[in-house]
């Protein structure tokens, strides 16, 4: 069973730190406990409810077998959701949204094939016994680069199950891309954003790497929890003829066989 959030985690992350009062969306008023010195505090208990229904809805995700995308290109950001992500053998963007990442497959499967081409020719040997050594390098370089922005998504289907973004304004065409072919996103929410962008919003600090870490690590285990659960596949190995019954066989006329 999933571990409730600690509210006091939270707390003490500063998850509930809000933006100045100026910058707010009235979408989140909902979200608002009160005003301090100029800036709004978001009502934790919503933080909560909020981030418990998204874990849920992560856990059955992953326990469906459906695979998650988790997206921040933002500084604070980046380094936790690449962190997570390949602990949870989930697809990432932590450089750069690339436009058409989940819209345009044509063009960005062709990207992924491209370096999946170079790098089992640099693996297998075949680019060394073919070009000299700077040549070599060079497709290296280019290999390194291919994989700082398609790395991540090298494995990533054509749709996935959900897509997690730390920032939707940092981010926002990876939730424009997500909302246009249907797929949920789970996003944390600040009090400058407008909540209704997201499926399941968190309202939350989206700046503090401490609030940032924290909700990572209910989503990282939230997404392991859904893995454990993924049912196998029936073995359907034919199993072996009991000796006698072949010993039987054996010895039977040739019509009874």
């Amino acid at each position: 069973m999933a571990n409730a959030v600690d509210i006091k985690q939270l707390l003490e992350a500063g998850a509930h730190f809000g933006h100045k009062t100026s910058r707010w969306h009235p979408k989140m008023a909902p979200y608002i406990h009160s005003k301090r010195e100029g800036s709004h505090i978001i009502d934790l208990t919503k933080t909560v409810d909020a981030l418990e229904t998204a874990l849920d809805f992560l856990r059955d995700t992953s326990a469906a077998g459906k695979q998650i995308l988790l997206v921040s290109t933002k500084r604070q950001a980046k380094d936790k959701v690449k962190e997570v992500a390949l602990a949870t053998g989930m697809p990432y963007v932590t450089e750069r949204w690339l436009g058409g990442m989940l819209t345009n497959v044509a063009t960005i499967s062709g990207r992924v094939k491209h370096l999946k081409d170079l790098e089992s020719r640099m693996i297998s040997g075949e680019l060394a016994n073919r070009y000299s050594k700077l040549e070599v390098q060079r497709f290296q370089e280019e290999i390194d680069e291919l994989n700082k922005f398609y790395g991540g998504i090298k494995e990533l289907p054509a749709k996935p199950g959900a897509v997690f973004v730390v920032d939707v304004l940092n981010d926002i065409n990876a939730v424009r891309e997500a909302t246009k072919l249907g797929v949920p996103v789970v996003a944390l929410i600040d009090t400058n954003a407008d909540p209704g962008v997201a499926t399941y919003p968190i309202p939350s600090n989206d700046d503090a790497a401490k609030t940032i870490n924290l909700i990572l690590d209910y989503v990282q285990q939230a997404i392991e929890e859904g893995k454990a659960k993924v049912k196998k596949p029936a073995d359907k190995t034919e199993k072996p003829e009991p000796v006698a019954a072949k010993a039987e066989a054996a010895e039977a006329p040739e019509g009874e066989k």
